[in-house]
């Protein structure tokens, strides 16, 4: 269960260095640049954490799969960014396909 839980925090971690690498204006703010360090720290840390009990293949496509999604709604609520319906299908079709690969375990 703890694999999950630092998965699941690996996520969150990638999510939040992202968006701070969009806030940063080209590496030229100081306070999210700090928040990218930050975030990928603990995403990496907490992602290899997950890997010592889940495989390497699930991790990996579940970490970007869900990151993906997640950046494209962190864009969408803070920076106003849209999507089209293409985009919301490959959203759909990430989700199915990160659902398949966490039943095979």
């Amino acid at each position: 269960m703890i694999s999950y839980f630092t998965l699941a925090l690996a996520i969150v971690a990638e999510v939040f260095g992202s968006s701070m690498l969009k806030a940063s204006n080209g590496f030229s703010r100081v306070l999210p640049i700090v928040g990218i360090a930050v975030g990928y720290a603990i995403a990496f840390y907490s992602l290899s954490i997950a890997l010592k009990g889940l495989p390497l293949g699930m991790v990996y496509a579940t970490w970007s799969g869900v990151g993906t999604i997640l950046t494209v709604l962190t864009g969408i609520l803070f920076f106003q960014e849209t999507i089209n319906r293409k985009g919301a299908l490959g959203i759909f079709i990430l989700l199915v396909g990160i659902t398949l690969l966490n039943f095979t375990k």
